[in-house]
């Protein structure tokens, strides 16, 4: 949202948000606002500790040179996510994360798995509590990963045209995986016009997205959600209290059309 992320991450959390996803990477994000925003809540008695604050290390083929660099590309990429960790730190105005992500895998399963033993040692030091991934499609890459050290949190797209990230999406179920969806609703647009899904909308008083929500909630996946409306922060924030009125199975046609399953 660039320079709209101080005021915006500020609405939100005094909409009710109580966690906040960010990156370390200027060309999509503006992390250092994400940290003024922190502090500006501190002054209206919402603390870090209150917060679950998530960002990542882009690895270099997601960063741009025409912004700042949150490392020396030149360096190991243990050095890299190191520095970057640091960076995050300081423009965060904390000690500490809730989760940190690995942007997206890097251009060899080596230079990832080395990615991923940094994030395990930052871990280990206590600096972060849970280490993940995100943009991460393969589950063979997961399965290397996990054998290395367990996964708790991935981060995908998650929509009708890669069918819901079906096979990944099973997998985390599986292994106790925390999954982040993104692309939830403006990747989807068929199906939230789908008859049964505007119909559950209609006798439970919700709009059809907040019953994709809903959905996804049901069913282990946690949506994220970059609105900058003041209405659509509050639908949201009100979706895990929300019950779905169904009275003629159209919530399983649903799943059936997400999930694949009968």
């Amino acid at each position: 949202k660039e320079n709209r992320t101080a005021a915006l991450v500020v609405e939100a959390v005094l909409k009710g948000f109580r966690a906040i996803d960010t990156a370390c990477q200027p060309k999509h994000y503006r992390e250092d606002l994400v940290g003024d925003a922190l502090l500006t809540l501190q002054k209206q008695g919402i603390n870090r500790e209150d917060l679950f604050l998530q960002t990542k290390y882009t690895p270099i083929g997601g960063q741009t040179t025409s912004k700042p660099l949150p490392y020396d590309p030149a360096t190991s990429i243990t050095t890299q996510v190191n520095a970057s960790f640091k960076t995050s730190l300081s423009q965060l105005h904390t000690n500490y994360l809730d989760s940190y992500i690995i942007h997206s895998p890097l251009p060899t399963l080596e230079e990832t798995l080395e990615a991923w033993a940094a994030l395990g040692a930052l871990q280990d030091a206590g600096h972060i509590r849970k280490i993940g991934v995100s943009n991460t499609y393969d589950v063979r890459v997961l399965q290397a990963l996990a054998a290395v050290r367990p996964i708790q949190v991935v981060q995908n797209r998650w929509h009708e045209k890669n069918r819901w990230d079906r096979e990944v999406c099973r997998y985390c179920k599986d292994q106790g995986i925390e999954y982040q969806s993104f692309w939830t609703l403006s990747g989807s647009p068929s199906l939230l016009a789908v008859p049964e899904l505007v119909s559950i909308a209609a006798a439970s008083e919700c709009t059809p997205e907040q019953v994709l929500f809903k959905l996804a909630l049901m069913n282990g996946v946690t949506p994220l959600s970059g609105t900058t409306d003041k209405i659509h922060m509050e639908e949201s924030v009100a979706v895990p209290t929300l019950e779905l009125v169904d009275t003629s199975g159209q919530r399983n046609a649903l799943e059936r059309i997400i999930w694949g399953s009968s």
